[in-house]
């Protein structure tokens, strides 16, 4: 289950610094890559806004 950005991301671009596979895009919000994702977190733990979590 990968990580997922809600429409609350303001595109500051903080966690696709932290992504250590490279599995975040950037957009007019920001996009992780299901198939790159390795659910290690660093995302969620770095977002300012709150706006990612587990895709349930």
């Amino acid at each position: 289950m990968a990580y997922k950005i809600s429409d609350s991301c303001v595109a500051c671009g903080t966690c696709a610094g932290e992504c250590p596979v490279e599995a975040i895009s950037e957009g007019s919000i920001y996009q992780i890559d299901p198939d790159k994702c390795i659910e290690c977190g660093a995302c969620a733990a770095a977002c300012p806004q709150e706006a990612i979590s587990l895709d349930a």
